[in-house]
């Protein structure tokens, strides 16, 4: 059983900045792309961030030049560095990673909410 648990959402004015954690346990040797999901009410879940194992990186055009993502393969660990948050960026935050089987995992979600 493999559980990605995030932490770090909040409430920050816009402008602000927050980082969000995700860490991996259970019976995982290691993880192909893990990364970053966000939901807004009555939106579809959008890609934020992923990060393959070697390194390559994609992000969402919103968040380019705001959001860095960073990952710790020994560790089974991602973050997701957020930097001039803007009230759009206001959403339910999931931790995602697939493995080398195409398994995916999500976590339960961080709440970030932006301020005006």
């Amino acid at each position: 059983q493999v559980q990605l648990v995030e932490s770090g959402g909040g409430l920050v004015q816009a402008g602000g900045s927050l980082r969000l954690s995700c860490a991996a346990s259970g019976s995982i040797f290691s993880f192909n792309v893990m990364g970053w999901y966000r939901q807004a009410p009555g939106k579809q879940r959008e890609l934020v961030a992923r990060m393959a194992s070697g390194g390559s990186t994609n992000y969402a055009d919103s968040v380019k030049g705001r959001f860095t993502i960073s990952r710790d393969n020994a560790k089974n660990t991602v973050s997701l560095q957020m930097n001039t948050l803007k009230p759009e960026d206001t959403a339910v935050y999931y931790c995602y990673a697939n493995d080398f089987r195409l398994r995916e995992f999500w976590g339960q979600g961080t709440q970030v909410t932006v301020s005006s």
